[in-house]
This record gives C-alpha cells, sequence and structure tokens, in this order.
C-alpha cells in the first residue's frame, strides 16, 4: 500500500493536541493571527450589504474581538458562531463541518485551514454551507513562511547526521489557491499575498513563539530522530549568520494568502459569452486587424 504522507502531510490527532496546549498563551503570541482577523474585518467594511448568520472557523474568538472595535460593523454583522478545534463555542474540525446547506451568509476563518490536509474538500463542504451569494474570507499560511527556518534546519541536520527529515509544515502556494476555490465552486474567486517579516533578538524565541500559537508542524511522515540539541545549535549559528538584519536580529518571513470567493448566484456578474463582444479589439487599440495567416507587418 502506498504512503499516505504525501498526500496527507498532518496528523490531525497532532494538530489538535498543539492547539490545544496553546490555549493559555494564545493571546499572547497570536499577533499575526490578530493582524490576519483585523485584515479580514477591513476587507468586510468595504462591502455595504449586511450579513446575519455568521461561522467564525479558527482563529480562538478573534474575529468576535475585532467586530467589538468596530461598531458600525458591529451592526451590519448578524450572530456569530465561533469554532474551532481547540476553543469557541464548537469545536469541530474544518474537514468535517456539521452544518446544513445554507447555513451561513458568511463564512470567516482567519490563519486555520494550512493545517488542513483535504483543503479543496473543506473549500467544497464550506461552499455547501454558504447560502447563494453568500462570501467566504479565509486566510493561511503560503509557502515562504518561515523559509528561514525551514533551511536552516535542512543544512544543520545534513551536517550532523548526514541527512535531513522534514522539520518545518508545507504550506500553499498562491496560485494553487484561486484554482482550489474555482474547483470548489466558488464564483468570483481571488487570493492575495501578504508578506510579514518578524524580527527576534534570537531564533529561540521564534520557535517559542510558534510553540504559544499552536503553529509547531504536525506533520505525518516524522523523523526517528528528534532534533538533538547540537542540531538546534547549529541551526540557530546558521539562521544567525544567514538571516539576520543589520541590527544583528534574526528575521522571521510569514507568508499570509487570503482567499475570497463566492456562493453561485443568479444576480452575480458573469464572464460574457465566447463571440458576443460588441467591439473589436482591433479598433480599441487604434492597429489593423490581421488573419491568422498573415505575418505582422507583410
Amino acid at each position: 500500500m502506498a504512503d499516505p504522507a504525501p498526500m496527507f502531510p498532518f496528523e490531525p490527532r497532532l494538530v489538535r493536541q498543539r492547539k490545544r496546549r496553546a490555549r493559555t498563551g494564545f493571546a499572547d503570541a497570536a499577533f499575526l493571527h490578530q493582524r490576519s482577523a483585523a485584515d479580514l474585518a477591513d476587507r468586510l467594511e468595504a462591502i455595504p450589504r449586511r450579513f446575519e448568520r455568521i461561522l467564525a472557523l479558527g482563529g480562538g474568538g478573534l474575529f468576535s474581538n475585532e467586530l467589538s472595535k468596530r461598531p458600525e460593523l458591529r451592526a451590519r454583522i448578524g450572530g456569530v458562531i465561533e469554532a474551532d478545534l481547540a476553543s469557541g463555542a464548537v469545536q469541530l474540525d474544518p474537514e468535517q463541518l456539521p452544518f446544513a446547506a445554507g447555513a451561513f451568509d458568511l463564512i470567516v476563518s482567519p490563519l486555520a485551514l494550512h493545517w488542513v490536509n483535504d483543503l479543496p474538500g473543506a473549500l467544497i463542504q464550506m461552499r455547501l454551507a454558504l447560502r447563494p451569494d453568500g462570501l467566504l474570507l479565509a486566510s493561511l499560511f503560503g509557502g515562504e513562511t518561515l523559509k528561514e527556518l525551514r533551511l536552516s534546519l535542512i543544512e544543520a541536520e545534513s551536517e550532523v547526521t548526514g541527512g535531513a527529515g522534514l522539520r518545518v509544515a508545507p504550506f500553499a502556494e498562491l496560485q494553487d489557491l484561486a484554482h482550489l476555490l474555482q474547483r470548489a465552486g466558488f464564483a468570483l474567486p481571488a487570493a492575495d499575498r501578504d508578506v510579514v517579516t518578524v524580527r527576534y533578538r534570537e531564533p529561540m524565541r521564534l520557535l517559542a513563539d510558534l510553540r504559544a500559537m499552536g503553529e509547531t508542524a504536525a506533520l505525518r511522515a516524522r523523523s526517528p530522530r528528534g532534533l538533538s540539541r547540537r542540531i538546534l545549535a547549529r541551526a540557530f549559528d546558521i539562521y544567525r549568520q544567514r538571516f539576520s538584519d543589520a541590527e544583528g536580529r534574526a528575521m522571521a518571513t510569514f507568508e499570509i494568502l487570503t482567499l475570497t470567493g463566492w456562493g453561485p448566484h443568479e444576480s452575480q456578474q458573469k464572464p460574457l459569452r465566447r463571440g458576443s463582444a460588441k467591439a473589436r479589439l482591433a479598433d480599441a487599440l487604434n492597429t489593423k486587424e490581421q488573419s491568422s495567416g498573415e505575418k505582422a507587418g507583410g
């Protein structure tokens, strides 16, 4: 039987364990999650409509906290269900949503979906849980996230042991996400990115923040060798040498990808049918139209 690890890289039991252990210190370390919740709220403020039934998936209550700071936006938001792996009114797995079709007008998910094994399947479930013309706003970490830590650990472990295992989780790439939204049946799909560089006095502080956020790797295919002190010490040396700023602080990259998609509805803008354009492109460009058999300038 083929190894399922490449297709399903994460161990759900470990993801839940990491999140539950992080509950007590999450609020103090979740500056990226707070940034994401604020960004999703900013995007909602630009949409002049009311949303009655809202699911906040992940984020440990940060989206509701953000709404409380924005009374004008809160007035356009109805009831919010906070759902998370480890906290919230409802504890659930994003890959197994228990909600009826069309249950929500809005689903927001600040930095939760990057731990999902079957992201296409989870997006399909979210689209089904939205009513027609309902909105999904979700953010997740992208492929550039923790690239400095990933490279430092690989190089250090290779030097010390002669080989290296996967130590930092793989994340989705921007170019894939709009396509995944389209495959999941969303209308008007879009994806964009925000790159955040965080600076630490020491690389160890980065690891401490990741633990406090519940964002340490929960990989199914884990190396049987633990990270020894020798490997970590060498990794931190490499980190300081290669990824420090002019003041000697260790730099850590976090790429935050944001997805936007709508539940399909007949009122939404649709692309024109092929051949239905009322103006010629050549006229718009003020140039001569050529047949496919002519050479340019011939």
